[in-house]
């Protein structure tokens, strides 16, 4: 499968999980939106960071 989990890294370098079996990334009102691979969607105010494909790993830092 391809799909990957999204964290959100603290200001403190802490990562959080966000979001498990990610499917899409998309630019969404000064934001992301994400969708799983069941439809579940997140909408997170924040830019990607790192994207580690070969591990599965989205990584996003909070914006504002």
């Amino acid at each position: 499968m391809c799909e990957s989990h999204a964290y959100l890294q603290k200001p403190d370098g802490s990562v959080e999980l966000l979001l498990e079996s990610v499917d899409v990334v998309e630019p969404h009102d000064g934001g992301l939106m994400l969708t799983t691979i069941f439809g579940e969607q997140r909408f997170v105010k924040g830019r990607i960071l790192k994207m580690e494909l070969v591990d599965h790993k989205i990584l996003l830092e909070p914006t504002e």
